[in-house]
């Protein structure tokens, strides 16, 4: 099997030397030849285009910066992939992109499929990358041992376009917990504590010592919220304080407020005062028109998995 690898940028020069280290042979492009040095150095050859490494290989991997790259490269690859070969997009992309793409591409006989991956310059470096595949089951099968060699976390996770949004959430996420560490960092050190004193005490309590996404399985995944681990009321009580320390000392404190005015506006629903505190994220779930609810023991089975 010939891999095909375009894009060799921060993510991608490593997710594409740790492939050929599997032993795989590779064709590879980039804007900027002397980006594949340390490849050609390890066997790889170069070509011109993309549309030369799509004439040439039997799966083609790209890792651009965004949909508008993605789109521009996928132009060449339509026009030199073969019938029954397979496109894995490593980027972060657009999934109404993906979606159009994958169609397209289908027509041809060419299965094309959106692979975002999560891990940093350092996990594409190491390996230790999460793939979240998603389009033709049937390729993800074929080309599981090439995913296995740029990512150690490479699933399958459904029709195309959801690996793309599974990457969305995990990333806006990310930033959104960022910037509510922010705020209440500043507002803790301006109220008088130590930088590297709150960090260490905060990152041992409760919040700090768990993975972040595995919160969800106990209380919202599963639709449990009874008996309370930590009720309502005194999760408003605690957030209440904060805010008031934010008011006190000057620090602006947006999404804690925000948080505030969920909570309170849980704590008017009947009942919901007593039960647990992470009740309040129904709310979202009523205005987004969804209902989520999983199976404990399907969720169980994924916190399982490590």
């Amino acid at each position: 099997m010939k891999v095909g690898f375009i894009g060799l940028g921060t993510m991608g020069a490593s997710m594409a030397l740790n492939t050929r280290a599997k032993g795989y042979d590779m064709i590879v492009h980039d804007l900027r030849r002397d980006a594949a040095g340390p490849h050609l150095d390890k066997g790889a050859v170069w070509a011109n285009s993309a549309r030369q490494v799509a004439e040439a290989a039997d799966v083609v991997f790209t890792s651009l910066p965004g949909p508008k790259e993605v789109q521009a490269v996928a132009e060449e690859l339509i026009a030199g992939m073969r019938k029954g070969t397979a496109w894995f997009d490593l980027s972060t992309n657009s999934p109404t992109v993906v979606r159009q793409l994958s169609e397209r591409f289908a027509a041809k006989g060419i299965a094309m499929l959106d692979a975002p991956v999560s891990g940093g310059p350092s996990g594409a470096k190491s390996g230790k990358l999460a793939i979240w595949v998603s389009g033709e089951k049937s390729a993800f099968d074929k080309h599981k041992a090439v995913l296995d060699a740029i990512g150690d976390q490479a699933i399958y996770i459904g029709p195309v376009g959801a690996g793309t949004i599974a990457k969305l959430v995990h990333n806006c996420a990310g930033y959104a917990v960022l910037a509510a560490l922010a705020e209440v960092m500043t507002m803790g050190v301006k109220a008088g504590v130590e930088p590297l004193a709150l960090w260490a005490a905060i990152r041992q309590g409760a919040f700090g010592r768990r993975r972040s996404f595995d919160r969800l399985a106990e209380q919202f995944l599963v639709g449990k919220f009874d008996p309370p681990a930590f009720a309502l009321e005194l999760a408003h009580k605690d957030v209440t304080l904060a805010t008031e320390v934010g008011r006190e000392f000057h620090v602006p404190m947006k999404i804690a407020n925000t948080v505030l005015q969920e909570m309170t506006e849980a704590m008017n629903r009947e009942g919901w005062a007593k039960r647990d505190s992470r009740i309040f994220m129904l709310l979202q779930e009523e205005r987004a028109g969804v209902n989520i609810k999983v199976p404990a023991a399907a969720v169980q089975e994924v916190l399982d998995r490590g």
